[in-house]
């Protein structure tokens, strides 16, 4: 039987057990996809600490790629032995996944099924925030937060080809070298200085145009103080915890501000939408014009020590679990 990494309790990483889960047969509008390889992302995290409810026992885990082996009755334009790979199916940490047909996309020649279950979820977050949240144009300013992440390595080279400047933050000289090497025109040690003073000082005080923030708690208040009048936060994410209740007045006192906090699945809602951004993410990859970068990968029963390592920023780039 195939196994799969269930949560029957919301907890730490111990709660992730490795057991069998038999998916069954794909029903109407579903596939049923060996998975290559499932992408561990800090939403994962969210699901399994309760932070974001979910009625347990659940299979974690929502990316991934893989070859499909059976489709359901009515699913037209995919046949067993398709690659695909997808950003949203519950149930990913498996061997064996039934995912919604809508929900999965080819895998074009030239990208390994590690690379596309790296690049989905991460990639498509890149893609929006940068082609979709705000409109980009040459010469824009842009901080990035966690830059040598998986997001932010990804966010780099899409804001570069783009135009912007970028400026990344990050907590190591490991870290700064990767985040350098993705094409940031300055990287800010968050461990030796304060960088919302230093956002400043690089742009001759006049700040940033948008700030990329996906810490939350822990660096709000900074990534605000970043911005130019007129200026846009992009809050997509929190590892360090939920930001509190704010004064949204502070706003117009800090010069006309504005704050988002978006969704990928707000800007894949579509099917159309969903192939145009997995689309232009897999082209790039397969050109060469997108690095990926897979910094660790962990055997799908070290599914709670891929969580740990993730929890406790000892990784860059993109983490996966290989069934």
């Amino acid at each position: 039987m195939p196994q799969a990494i269930q949560v029957h309790e919301n907890g730490g990483p111990d709660v992730l057990r490795f057991e069998p889960h038999e998916p069954g047969d794909p029903g109407p509008g579903q596939a049923r996809v060996r998975v290559a390889a499932a992408g561990v992302n800090y939403i994962d995290v969210y699901f399994r600490t309760g932070l974001y409810p979910r009625p347990v026992p659940f299979v974690a885990g929502l990316e991934g790629a893989g070859e499909v082996e059976a489709v359901g009755p009515d699913v037209e334009g995919l046949s067993p032995g398709d690659r695909v790979a997808w950003a949203t199916a519950p149930g990913s940490y498996a061997e064996s996944l039934l995912a919604p047909a809508a929900q999965l996309v080819r895998v074009p020649a030239g990208v390994e099924l590690e690379q596309a279950a790296a690049v989905m979820l991460q990639g498509m977050t890149a893609d929006y925030l940068v082609q979709a949240i705000r409109e980009t144009r040459p010469g824009d300013v842009a901080l990035v937060h966690a830059a040598a992440g998986g997001v932010g390595l990804l966010l780099i080279q899409t804001l570069k080809r783009a135009g912007a400047v970028v400026l990344g933050t990050c907590s190591s000289a490991e870290k700064a070298t990767l985040a350098q090497g993705a094409g940031a025109d300055h990287v800010i040690r968050y461990d030796e200085v304060d960088f919302a003073p230093e956002v400043r000082r690089l742009t001759d005080g006049a700040g940033c145009h948008v700030a990329y923030d996906a810490v939350g708690q822990a660096t709000f208040e900074g990534s605000l103080a970043c911005l130019r009048p007129r200026g846009l936060l992009v809050l997509y994410g929190q590892a360090s915890g939920p930001v509190p209740p704010f004064d949204l007045g502070r706003l117009n006192s800090m010069g006309s501000l504005f704050v988002t906090r978006p969704s990928l699945a707000h800007y894949t809602a579509t099917r159309s939408e969903l192939e145009e951004r997995a689309g232009r993410v897999l082209e790039a990859v397969a050109a060469g014009s997108l690095a990926v970068r897979i910094g660790a990968t962990f055997p799908l029963e070290k599914a709670a020590d891929a969580h740990r390592a993730l929890e406790g920023r000892a990784t860059t780039g993109k983490v996966l679990l290989l069934p």
